[in-house]
């Protein structure tokens, strides 16, 4: 690391894969003084003299970046790996090459940062995880929620008991087939876990964040042999409530939207992103609805929030390695319960 930001020193960063997280993330990083984007990954798409066009995802596109014409350009993550610079790797490549290229990176002594899924499989990410245990870098998961306006607020909500007892809780998290998918047969994209690993994993893993890990779960959804799972509404069992579910697919036709409503003893939270600004709705018993405004995004917070723990040698806490492998095998549980309609003890 290098130049002071206060009493802090700059995180260098590389970005590996350049679609649209990739670019969300650099986004990111440009609005966040602790970072320098040093280098930029990716088999093919580039930057040309700087200038990274923009790519179309399932909330909006960005618009072209500015890297600067000292940003160090890598078409393999080897390259990335031998640039003594680099303090912290963004991996935002294909899920099927997150654990080898996770391992790769702790191996050599980087911090690491995972976009969501964190691997395919349960198994492989507990491989990445016994790598993370003795690495002097750390390994976070990009589960971008657990910063998300109006979704970080509602676990302090939980926690704090603000309106009450939580009764009853429903996420939904929809989107048309991310074009990645589109480009390929059906089939293929059960290498990478259709929507069920995909996207609905952020609700998964925003569930465990409130209430833990459910004791079981019973889902159904979509079969289509040995292609992934892409509608699925689970119910996750806990011994003593909430009653809480989530529905996730890629079944629009167009757009993508994200909701929740909880159900407290004292109110009703309702997030739904298709309000826009007005997105977040609080209504207390016998009052109108009152809106709760934002002024920042969750890829925004998330990146910062690794940033600092890069800059001040800690590692993170709201979001660990041993969460991203728990996400995933309460999915693992889910496919299992839409597979066979049975209910699937964790």
């Amino acid at each position: 690391m290098n130049n002071n930001t206060g009493s802090k020193k700059t995180v260098n960063v590389a970005v590996v894969g350049l679609g649209f997280m990739g670019v969300t993330h650099l986004r990111a990083y440009l609005q966040t003084p602790l970072a320098r984007v040093a280098a930029v990954c990716d088999a093919v798409r580039l930057p040309v003299n700087g200038i990274l066009a923009g790519v179309a995802g399932n909330i909006k596109k960005s618009d072209d970046i500015d890297l600067g014409k000292d940003v160090s350009v890598y078409r393999k993550l080897e390259e990335v790996l031998a640039d003594p610079n680099i303090d912290l790797v963004d991996l935002c490549t294909p899920t099927p090459l997150h654990a080898d290229q996770a391992i790769a990176c702790l191996q050599a002594g980087k911090n690491v940062f995972c976009e969501k899924p964190l691997a395919r499989t349960s198994a492989d990410a507990r491989r990445i995880l016994a790598v993370a245990e003795k690495a002097p870098g750390f390994l976070m998961p990009a589960m971008c929620l657990r910063f998300w306006p109006g979704w970080s607020w509602l676990k302090q909500v939980v926690e704090q008991r603000t309106y009450g007892k939580i009764i009853a809780a429903r996420f939904r998290r929809v989107s048309e087939m991310p074009g990645w998918s589109k480009q390929g047969t059906y089939t293929a994209g059960s290498d990478l876990g259709g929507a069920l690993f995909d996207l609905h994993i952020h609700d998964t893993d925003f569930v465990q964040f409130l209430f833990g890990r459910p004791k079981s779960v019973f889902a159904s959804g979509t079969v289509h042999a040995n292609a992934p799972i892409d509608h699925v509404v689970a119910h996750y069992l806990y011994a003593d409530g909430p009653v809480v579910h989530a529905e996730g697919n890629w079944l629009l036709k167009k757009g993508f939207n994200m909701a929740y409503t909880v159900y407290c003893e004292n109110a009703t939270l309702d997030f739904d992103l298709a309000r826009g600004a007005d997105a977040m709705h609080v209504t207390e018993a016998g009052q109108e609805p009152r809106v709760i405004r934002y002024e920042t995004d969750g890829y925004l917070e998330e990146v910062r929030y690794v940033v600092e723990c890069a800059a001040t040698g800690q590692r993170p806490q709201i979001v660990t390695a041993a969460d991203g492998c728990q996400a995933l095998e309460i999915c693992e549980a889910e496919e299992k319960s839409i597979r066979t309609a049975a209910v699937v003890a964790l």
